[in-house]
């Protein structure tokens, strides 16, 4: 711990009078010995004094000194780091709802498990955080306004519905829009409540076509206006590369199309917009990569008081140095 971390460390300096308070006693002790040492007849001296002092008895003073030391640190003021649970934040989530959501390549298939482990982000998010859900596929669809109502957020999970194609951008853009429209009801402070965006995607994007990075609605450019804005958009990349599912046909058959997750995608977006990047494959993996975001999202380390247990740490040990000292000695030091 170093004196940056106490409130007022200025206290600090009595140490100073403590250790000459504790060089005192040991220059009495030795003025002590000295004298005793005066008697030149040893065997008178063994008759006033049949019992040599011991080291017991130095206890007390130093579990008195020790006690003032523990108070002298309490005085400074000591900080430390505290998670407290956030109050004035906003989380979108944000869903790919596309139909390669179907693939079974994460059992039962990637839309069940992504349900669930989006329910269970919904109600490990500390209460006091505005949660929002957006889906999209070809467009992107706000189903719940950020909210501190959890039960309306897992409702509309159970309830969705998947669409062809994928347009990523137009998720992100959605989001934003929605955080901005929060912050402007809620008004009433300088800055905006700190926010994110947490998506998860299987897959790449369609619309815009991936290659025309130049169109202002690809998910690279709501990325980096995410970035502008301070609202980082943490991705998942959920599911595996040789997931599948099936196309009808119009002759009543049906084509097998391969459904790889975009990893790269995924975590471009993340960088350009100052987000994490995570994947998974499986409930276990996609719970644990929301247990870390609710961790990050839901708590902020901030430095408070840790005075309280030097105090107690210094009463103790002074209470323990009088107590010693009315056992060894039926007196004080």
């Amino acid at each position: 711990m170093s004196i940056s971390n106490f409130a007022a460390p200025i206290w600090l300096g009595f140490l100073a009078v403590i250790l000459l308070l504790a060089l005192a006693y040991l220059l009495v002790q030795r003025s002590r010995h000295r004298n005793m040492l005066r008697f030149s007849n040893m065997e008178q001296l063994e008759k006033v004094a049949p019992n040599r002092p011991t080291f017991w008895r130095h206890i007390p003073i130093i579990l008195v000194i020790v006690g003032m030391v523990f108070s002298t640190i309490g005085a400074a003021g000591p900080t430390a780091e505290q998670k407290v649970p956030r109050n004035r934040a906003t989380v979108v989530l944000v869903m790919d709802v596309s139909l390669s959501m179907e693939a079974t390549d994460v059992s039962p298939s990637r839309l069940e498990v992504a349900q669930q482990a989006a329910k269970d982000f919904a109600e490990g998010l500390t209460p006091g955080i505005n949660l929002g859900l957006v889906t999209y596929a070809g467009t992107a669809s706000v189903l719940v306004s950020p909210t501190t109502d959890r039960g309306s957020v897992k409702a509309a999970i159970d309830n969705i519905r998947l669409a062809e194609r994928t347009a990523t951008g137009e998720g992100i853009f959605t989001a934003l829009q929605s955080i901005e429209t929060l912050a402007s009801v809620l008004g009433g402070s300088e800055t905006p409540p700190p926010a994110r965006i947490v998506l998860m995607s299987d897959g790449k994007q369609t619309v815009p076509d991936f290659e025309d990075f130049d169109n202002p609605r690809h998910e690279f450019v709501a990325a980096r206006l995410a970035k502008t804005k301070k609202i980082p958009v943490s991705t998942i990349s959920f599911g595996t590369q040789w997931g599948v599912v099936e196309i009808p046909r119009d002759d009543g058959g049906t084509d097998q199309v391969e459904v790889p997750v975009d990893d790269e995608a995924m975590q471009e977006i993340a960088q350009l917009s100052g987000g994490e990047f995570y994947t998974a494959s499986s409930l276990e993996e996609l719970s644990g990569v929301y247990d870390t975001l609710e961790e990050q999202i839901g708590y902020e380390v901030t430095r408070g008081d840790a005075s309280r247990p030097w105090w107690l740490l210094g009463l103790l040990a002074t209470l323990a140095g009088v107590v010693v000292a009315l056992l060894l000695r039926q007196r004080l030091p």
